[in-house]
């Protein structure tokens, strides 16, 4: 077992990770669901060490009284958080606290393939929010999700049949779908910091439409969510509940209002204006001008004449 302060490791297989937790081997090599409660306790001296998972990970808390450590930052998880890595995914160690319950579900993609969850998967965008960016469940969701950890565990603590892999992918396509209606719902709730979000979101964008675009070139989705430091799939997804809009549609809007304020208010030319919002080609920003109003920009322009 590697001490904390080894060099961070790739862990390739499900029964690697096991190794690590210092459990028995999974059941089935590409899924393991592992629960932590008072008769099976975390270990936090045998916390894995890792830093990219080849596999999903899906973590519902049941019961915390402290802090979790998510790469090198603490965060408060309540009971009924729910945490989500996607195979590849950056993400450093993780420490529980000993009085931590929770539920661990390791999925390897190779369980889906042929299965239409394949790709319905990757579709989830919350696989890729940051770790302060958990699923907050309220009670009534709480009890949903855990029903459905239940059935995966008692069907995988039975004998393995030929319909044991279809019942648990059944399973597991219904709480995924949950989760993208939960979370849909945590953004409603959330309206406030929203709310913020959003005119920060704006404020960022008039601040570099104004001043960095001549250096940086036309702003990006992952610069905002930088800047407002969340994941850009969390801003996207976000903008989308509030506005209707994704991140980059937003950024297109900006770009094409301030597109139509200098075609309407200044002398400069076609060329000018699309290297002062950030486009290298002329062609690249006739192009989107075009697609989002059906004018071209010298069009737009003289209708104003």
């Amino acid at each position: 077992m590697k001490s904390k302060e080894d060099k961070l490791i790739r862990f390739i297989s499900i029964s690697e990770s096991h190794k690590a937790f210092g459990l028995p081997a999974p059941q089935h090599p590409l899924i393991s669901l592992v629960h932590f409660y008072e008769e099976n306790p975390f270990n936090t001296e045998m916390a894995p060490i890792y830093d990219v998972l080849s596999f999903y990970k899906i973590t519902f808390i049941t019961k915390n009284s402290g802090k979790l450590k998510y790469g090198q930052n603490y965060y408060d998880y309540n009971e009924g958080s729910m945490l989500f890595l996607a195979p590849n995914q950056l993400v450093g160690t993780v420490e529980y606290n000993k009085n931590t319950h929770c539920y661990i579900l390791l999925i390897h993609p190779d369980l889906l393939l042929g299965h239409p969850l394949s790709k319905k998967i990757k579709q989830y965008g919350y696989f890729s929010y940051s770790s302060n960016e958990a699923l907050h469940l309220s009670e009534t969701e709480r009890q949903i999700i855990l029903s459905v950890y239940q059935i995966m565990e008692q069907e995988l603590n039975s004998r393995v049949d030929e319909f044991s892999q279809e019942v648990i992918i059944a399973q597991l396509e219904l709480m995924l779908s949950y989760v993208n209606r939960f979370y849909k719902r945590q953004f409603i709730t959330r309206k406030a910091v929203n709310k913020d979000i959003l005119q920060n979101t704006e404020r960022i964008l008039d601040e570099y439409l104004g001043q960095k675009t001549l250096e940086l070139g036309v702003p990006t989705v992952q610069y905002v969510a930088d800047q407002l430091h969340i994941s850009s799939g969390y801003l996207s997804d976000m903008l989308r509940s509030l506005i209707g809009k994704s991140g980059k549609q937003y950024i297109h809007e900006k770009l094409i209002d301030k597109a139509k304020e200098k075609l309407s208010t200044t002398e400069l030319t076609i060329s000018e204006i699309a290297y002062e919002l950030g486009f290298e080609h002329p062609q690249s920003f006739s192009k989107l001008f075009k697609t989002k109003t059906n004018v071209s920009p010298l069009e737009f322009r003289k209708s104003f004449n």
